[in-house]
């Protein structure tokens, strides 16, 4: 079997290295100039928080991104479990007691066990939970280990193509283009999203910190040299060109009140992306326009996609099926 694989995403590279590790000759198609250009994977916070996310998800998103976290540590060595801090301010402190009934697998903080957690958030906060087991990474520099690991078996990345299934004869495909492949997968729809990147010298940061808000719950992810990432929103929009300006002054007010420091911080980049979400919001593997398709990771691209990716390569490799995540194709259903 010769496998094409369309999109240099998190979800097209860890479906290329799932496959070429079985020993499959593969190849990965990307329309843009660059590793990361255009792809929403470029803006991801990176965060592998599978308790967490069950605050708006079903269990199989975190059953699915337990697995995943699994699948990371072993294949990225850069992989932080730290756990994961949710905190919120006194006005909001029932957002924090729903977002425990929602999840689990944490522990209860009072704020002298945050201040023990994160020093520099001491007097701040007077209660949290404690997602110990979650962790997070870098995405920019994860999608280039996936890059240089696929590179050392053979893997080659072809940018600049824009690839469709019609024009690959006599190869499979598996597609993992995210919004790209709306013509063909007719129930999807696009999620944006915005962050910033800010550096601060002036805090600290252990790990990632939620804070919680009933309009606009935020997340602060920590990098190297200084760096946080900052997002949250989630607009119903294809549109990624640009950031609102309400947008950015909820993101910087979000941080500012995480901690003043961040008032002076460095802006470093602002950036938007439009993710991929089917109308439930759960992801597929759908056969559809002669490619087996990789989609609707909507804001869970890292946590995942590695999951995806095995079951991808079960399902050319095995003839595997997975009901959990895989479907029919509602436009094909109705011409049935």
């Amino acid at each position: 079997m010769q496998v094409s694989v369309i999109g240099a995403g998190v979800a097209g590279l860890t479906c290329a290295l799932e496959l070429a590790e079985r020993g499959v000759a593969v190849e990965v198609l990307e329309r843009a100039a660059r590793l990361g250009a255009g792809s929403c994977s470029w803006f991801a916070g990176g965060m592998l928080a599978p308790w967490c996310e069950q605050e708006n998800s079903g269990p199989l998103i975190a059953r699915l991104g337990v697995e995943s976290l699994r699948w990371w540590r072993e294949h990225f060595a850069d992989t932080v479990v730290r756990g994961t801090l949710v905190v919120a301010h006194g006005r909001d402190a029932a957002e924090l007691t729903q977002f425990g009934r929602r999840t689990a697998e944490f522990e209860r903080l009072s704020g002298a066990a945050i201040a023990a957690l994160e020093p520099d958030l001491a007097g701040r906060f007077e209660r949290g939970l404690y997602f110990a087991e979650e962790g997070h990474l870098d995405a920019r520099a994860t999608l280039a280990a996936l890059a240089l690991r696929l590179e050392s078996l053979g893997v080659r990345i072809r940018f600049g193509l824009e690839a469709s299934v019609d024009r690959i004869p006599g190869r499979t495909v598996i597609d993992c283009s995210g919004l790209a492949a709306a013509a063909r997968l007719g129930d999807l729809r696009g999620v944006k999203g915005e962050m910033l990147l800010l550096r601060s010298r002036e805090v600290s940061l252990g790990r990632p910190i939620r804070v919680l808000h009933p309009r606009l719950p935020v997340y602060v992810v920590p990098r190297d040299d200084g760096l946080f990432m900052v997002g949250a929103t989630m607009i119903e929009s294809d549109d990624g060109a640009h950031i609102s300006a309400r947008s950015m002054l909820e993101l910087l007010s979000a941080a500012y009140a995480l901690h003043p420091a961040f008032g002076e911080a460095q802006i470093v980049e602002i950036g938007t992306a439009v993710r991929a979400a089917f109308p439930d919001n759960l992801p597929r593997l759908r056969r559809a326009g002669g490619a087996l398709h990789v989609n609707g990771l909507y804001r869970h691209g890292f946590l995942l996609a590695p999951a995806l990716a095995r079951r991808a390569a079960d399902v050319l490799l095995r003839g595997s099926h997975f009901p959990e995540v895989m479907d029919e194709d509602p436009l094909q259903r109705r011409l049935a």
